[in-house]
């Protein structure tokens, strides 16, 4: 693309829960960030939905005090990049209005349609999973449809479009409507062409509404110009280029500087993602994790725990009200959390902890519902730092099951989140993983690997590979030490062990609990 105005790139990242929007310059430096929070609501049990208008509110307030806190002219923003919580239902009408608020990606409502829809079809986890390469969440796109066009189909007879929450921006800054691949494959979608799956539409008895689904356009493409509307709303230059770009988790992949094959990424924060980049789909094991496509023509196999940071979290309010009471803020809180872990030796003295604090159970390295986390070993000598210190090394170790069950071997794990801004718990990933860990600079990875894809849609780049290439910067990296990681090998023989031999347990407290 010629006449490209602008030395800086906008990224938007409209999160489930915040909205945020940062500047970069061309070497990738994040100059100026600004975040809000979006509001969710849920009006039955299960239920995750948000005002989308409220959000594209929200979205074009982020750029305009992006602009006014940074003191950027308009005219310096060569283009916008997209990212956003991936998949639900946003769903418009003929004139680009909310049909109804937006179903969330964490919405629950559809389990019971796919319970019986696995009754009436036994294979139809297989058959999704060997198309998509991905276990179907209930708010993914198609059941959330099927849903709708049983309990409200005067909803979809109004509706022209279904998107995705990205898409609905990048309509209302440039009139267009696209989808684009990252979203596609997993509504759920065809993973080795890269798009929708007119079988997955099928099999969802959803062929009468397939004139919702968009066009998909690469992600790495321009979606069209910020129109005066739009211009106003937010403060940019009427016609600056907007890219249509990708789902939040492909986005921060490529932000963290993960694009080539071999490399990992793990996202350390409530829910622990374990990516692996690939130059091929990849699809096993079957039955767990996920499947998504990356710009560049590359995949990411994703292995998910969804207890991550939850569960220092839990610990911190069950049994630390002190050091709670004694910090000034939640940096030093956590500074003191890690000083009592560092009072327990390595291997907490014996104690295990299997990490498994969510009510959703596990879902790596397989899926359990019944799944309940444990601390294991403990005797009356045990302390407080040596619970903690096993909580921190369970979650390293979940981090290592979910590689160890990867089909290909990673060689080092880029690490984002709020887990790593902590070195103690950087290192003892490397330890406890036997690979090198690499601490990207930078804080907004989502926002950045949206800026990526436009500088790529507006010649900045020539390639997405070359758009990551030469932004990939390093603040801090962590290498394995060779007597921890003997240590931590032990550990994880008795935790893979405890695994297996608890889910009778799990299962029968389960049954019990429902009785």
């Amino acid at each position: 693309m010629t006449d490209v105005v602008g030395d800086r790139l906008l990224g938007l990242d409209l999160g489930t829960s915040v909205v945020k929007a940062a500047l970069f310059d061309a070497s990738g430096h994040e100059l100026a960030v600004v975040r809000s929070a979006t509001p969710s609501t849920s009006p039955a049990p299960l239920w995750s939905e948000t005002d989308m208008t409220q959000t594209w509110t929200l979205a074009a307030a982020a750029c305009r005090l992006l602009l006014q806190q940074s003191g950027t002219e308009a005219s310096r923003v060569a283009a916008v990049g997209l990212t956003g919580n991936m998949v639900g239902a946003w769903l418009v009408d003929a004139a680009g209005e909310p049909v109804r608020s937006a179903i969330l990606w964490n919405d629950g409502r559809t389990q019971p349609l796919i319970e019986r829809m696995q009754g009436e079809t036994p294979e139809l986890m297989e058959r999704i999973y060997h198309t998509s390469g991905s276990v179907m969440q209930q708010g993914c796109t198609l059941p959330l449809l099927r849903w709708l066009s049983e309990h409200e189909p005067a909803t979809l007879a109004r509706a022209t479009a279904v998107l995705c929450c990205k898409d609905w921006i990048a309509y209302r800054l440039t009139g267009t409507l696209q989808v684009d691949p990252t979203e596609a494959t997993v509504m759920p979608g065809d993973a080795r062409s890269r798009t929708y799956s007119d079988a997955m539409v099928d099999l969802f008895a959803l062929s009468e509404w397939r004139r919702l689904f968009p066009p998909v356009r690469h992600s790495e493409s321009l979606a069209g110009f910020l129109h005066a509307e739009a211009a106003a709303a937010t403060g940019l230059r009427a016609g600056t280029p907007v890219t249509v770009g990708a789902g939040d988790v492909p986005a921060s992949t490529l932000g963290l500087g993960a694009v080539e094959a071999g490399v990992g990424c793990t996202l350390l924060g409530t829910n622990i993602l374990n990516c692996l980049v690939s130059e091929e789909p990849l699809f096993a094991p079957t039955g767990v994790g996920l499947l998504f496509c990356l710009p560049g023509n590359r995949w990411l196999r994703a292995m998910v725990n969804v207890a991550g940071t939850t569960s220092l979290d839990w610990f911190v309010e069950q049994f630390c009200a002190a050091e709670r009471a004694a910090a000034h803020s939640r940096e030093a809180l956590y500074t003191g959390l890690e000083q009592l872990a560092c009072q327990s030796a390595p291997g907490a003295n014996g104690v295990l902890f299997l990490p498994y604090l969510s009510a959703l159970g596990i879902t790596t390295p397989f899926w359990e519902p019944a799944a309940r986390a444990e601390f294991f070993g403990l005797t009356d000598r045990h302390t407080r730092g040596d619970l903690l210190r096993a909580l921190y090394e369970g979650i390293a170790l979940s981090i290592r099951d979910g590689y160890a069950v990867q089909p290909a071997p990673v060689r080092e794990i880029r690490l984002s989140g709020g887990g790593a801004r902590s070195a103690f718990w950087s290192q003892m990933i490397a330890d406890s993983t036997g690979c090198p860990v690499v601490v990207p600079a930078g804080a907004e990875f989502g926002a950045k690997g949206a800026a990526l894809l436009a500088g790529v849609a507006i010649g900045w780049y020539k390639t997405v590979e070359e758009a990551v290439h030469k932004t990939a910067g390093v603040e801090r990296r962590f290498w394995p030490d060779p007597g921890r990681k003997e240590l931590y090998d032990r550990l994880y023989t008795v935790y893979r062990q405890l695994q297996y031999d608890l889910r009778p347990a799990w299962r029968a407290a389960a049954k019990s609990a429902a009785q």
